[in-house]
């Protein structure tokens, strides 16, 4: 990982403003030193990198902080930035407005006038995270393939009468034991009429004799999430839930092809919800199509419509289009993929065939 490369791109962007940045939002902290801990900030400028943690972490700090000089002060890490920042001739100090609580941003400000002032920031780093290194896509990409091989563990896990929770549990036992760090959020799987909840988190509640299952999960490995839905279904299905899903699946599949370079992200939603309508179906279609994943489960993009943003060679996007029916069921298919020079490859191998079990 370019984490020098990271931290300089940032200082020479805030030397031009006389000014430097304060990173308290830890999945920051590691893309811009590889610092993977519970505790640090780091604090960016001034020609200089300094990483502020506790003594916990003094020999994994060591070991993982690269381009920044580690710190381990007696007090509170927080306090201890600030003074940095008083001994140093910075004018302006960002902070990560929309990670930082509003008690200590105002702790830091009093800390720091009257020399220096504060000025909010949003998405500084973020932004820079849109675009993957390919160090980054490699990671992704095993995490993926991870989280696609536990699939057919749920499938078996799933008969009628057996609840939610256990399937939930034979997946993420086997996340790891096949190596996961952890899983990326809360496991989803939502069956019979609890499927048309679109986080339908698993529950106790057995499956029924016959509809939906619908198991959305993710694996973490490296720091890096992976993020996946498939739909099956138990029992005999009628014409009304093989429509609904062949529907779903077009429109994920029509999404997946709108995905190029230069175009805005709300195309591709838009390439979703058109075969919804023809389907009579787009109402029942409640979420955006896709979001970014990487560091965190969700990232920015978001692919929704209204949204503005141009797709672009590097993004790891999700396309999950989802189908929701009240007191029926519902239907989602997701897949990630990564966005290349002229479409998009699909980073998911699982089958997207209608499934009976």
């Amino acid at each position: 990982m370019d984490y020098r490369g990271r931290e300089r791109r940032i200082a020479d962007e805030l030397r031009k403003h006389d000014a430097a940045l304060l990173v308290t939002h830890l999945p920051n902290v590691r893309y811009l030193c590889g610092f993977t801990g519970s505790a640090g900030v780091l604090l960016i400028g001034d020609g200089k990198s300094s990483f502020f943690t506790d003594g916990r972490y003094r020999e994994q700090a060591r070991a993982e902080v690269h381009g920044a000089k580690v710190i381990i002060p007696k007090g509170a890490i927080l306090d201890a930035a600030a003074r940095a920042v008083v001994d140093s001739k910075i004018r302006f100090l960002g902070v990560e407005a929309d990670h930082l609580s509003f008690a200590a941003e105002s702790k830091v400000a009093r800390a720091v006038r009257p020399r220096t002032r504060m000025r909010p920031t949003q998405g500084l780093v973020e932004t820079r995270r849109i675009i993957k290194e390919a160090a980054e896509i490699d990671r992704i990409r095993a995490a993926v393939q991870l989280g696609s091989s536990l699939f057919e563990t749920a499938v078996a896990a799933i008969h009628p009468g057996v609840p939610e929770q256990a399937v939930a549990a034979e997946l993420e036992y086997a996340a790891r034991k096949a190596g996961a760090d952890g899983m990326s959020f809360e496991t989803i799987v939502a069956a019979g009429a609890r499927s048309a909840l679109p986080h339908g988190r698993a529950t106790g509640q057995h499956i029924p004799r016959r509809g939906f299952v619908v198991l959305d999960f993710g694996v973490i490995l490296a720091g890096y999430c992976s993020d996946m839905t498939r739909t099956v279904h138990v029992g005999r299905p009628t014409a009304q839930a093989r429509e609904m899903y062949d529907a779903v699946r077009d429109a994920q599949l029509a999404a997946i092809e709108a995905v190029r370079p230069g175009r805005q992200v709300a195309e591709v939603d838009q390439a979703a919800r058109s075969v919804l309508e023809r389907a009579r179906l787009a109402r029942y279609f409640t979420h955006s199509t896709g979001h970014g994943v990487g560091l965190e489960i969700h990232e920015p993009p978001r692919i929704a419509g209204g949204q503005k943003d141009l797709i672009q060679p590097g993004m790891v996007i999700t396309i999950e289009p989802g189908v929701y029916v009240p007191g029926f069921g519902g239907v989602r298919i997701e897949d990630m993929v990564v966005v290349t020079e002229k479409s998009c490859q699909v980073l998911t191998p699982t089958t997207k065939e209608f499934l009976t079990v």
